[in-house]
């Protein structure tokens, strides 16, 4: 059997620039040295998220649908089943990397998570530490369960800093409630790479938070949060923001001053889903839903959700979704992993 392959490469550091793919020889050799040692992880990542999701439902099962730590997460004695395909595979470890000739991809949610734009809608300060971060916006329940994992170990990385942001049922974003003066009656663009957007709209409004947040990664790997499934505005596909910080410093007020970002970058979730939200309370009252309607993932301006997939297509950056209960209406679980190079280190501003 072959052995696992060093890349050296992977030590070139790579500088993320918005809405683009690499495009320098030595950008693209990076990228794609980043995208074959993930694959080397694909089997750990399909485990890492069917395990997570399996947690869930007998915490549900059992009459606690809480947010967990899943402190048993990779315990290979809790997962009787899975000691059979783990044999099956040379006897390797839960979340060991595999070997190429034995590497079968059975989930596009498993390699290295592309960087794009965090948007004209981030704030440098001011994200609190939490969990919750819904406040008191109204929408349907979103528990989102968010897996990272090294590409260069394969291994679950603890206590790296997820930050996530994303618009309310109505699309606006916290602290941004109007455009410019100026801009008032702006119209979106019509053509080009910005076709159906408007200039994003300032933050007046310091104080607000909501649908803000960040936490870390457990032992395991694993930052979750719960929110409102977010809604939309003119232009963009429906989304969530997520930035990864391996170093950071809590502040006195519970918030955290970001040191080396590795991961910036976005998620989407599937259409038809979408488009059943769209149906209910109060994501109909989105200003507008019966005139420039929503924008279809395939449609995303600036190419985002294109752009999500890599420059090979071979990331899916779609939260795989569960019911909370019966019908739509108790909520949703989504889970998602990341593969990210930790050593990484990009600029921790917009470009855009």
């Amino acid at each position: 059997m072959k052995s696992i392959l060093v890349l050296a490469s992977l030590a070139i550091p790579l500088f993320v620039v918005a809405h683009r793919e690499p495009t320098t020889p030595e950008e693209i050799e990076v990228q794609r040295s980043l995208q074959a040692a993930a694959y080397y992880c694909a089997p750990a990542v399909e485990q890492f998220t069917a395990q997570r999701k399996r947690s869930w439902a007998q915490s549900v099962l059992s009459g606690r649908p809480a947010l967990t730590g899943y402190e048993d997460l990779f315990d290979p004695t809790v997962y009787h089943d899975l000691a059979a395909s783990e044999q099956g595979a040379g006897g390797q470890k839960l979340l060991s990397c595999v070997e190429e000739s034995s590497t079968e991809i059975r989930n596009n949610t498993c390699v290295l998570a592309p960087e794009v734009t965090e948007g004209p809608y981030y704030h440098n300060f001011g994200h609190p530490i939490r969990q919750n971060i819904a406040e008191l916006q109204s929408g349907l329940l979103l528990l989102l369960d968010i897996g990272v994992i090294d590409i260069e170990t394969c291994k679950p990385l603890p206590n790296v800093l997820i930050d996530i942001w994303h618009a309310n049922a109505t699309g606006y974003y916290a602290g941004h409630p109007h455009p410019a003066p100026h801009l008032v009656d702006e119209k979106p663009a019509t053509e080009g790479r910005r076709k159906g957007l408007r200039t994003g709209y300032p933050r007046t409004v310091d104080e607000e938070k909501w649908l803000r947040g960040a936490w870390p990664t457990n032992e395991k790997g694993v930052a979750q949060f719960s929110t409102i499934f977010p809604g939309y505005y003119t232009g963009r596909a429906l989304h969530v923001h997520v930035k990864v910080f391996p170093d950071w410093q809590v502040l006195p007020n519970n918030t955290f001053r970001g040191g080396s970002l590795a991961h910036v970058g976005q998620f989407f979730f599937d259409d038809e889903l979408e488009a059943a939200i769209d149906e209910m309370w109060p994501y109909v009252n989105n200003p507008i839903r019966n005139t420039l309607g929503r924008t279809r993932n395939w449609d995303d301006s600036l190419n985002i959700f294109n752009d999500s997939h890599g420059p090979e297509g071979d990331y899916n950056p779609i939260f795989k979704v569960d019911k909370l209960g019966a019908i739509i209406d108790h909520g949703l679980n989504a889970f998602i992993t990341m593969g990210i190079n930790r050593s990484a280190s990009y600029d921790n501003f917009w470009k855009g």
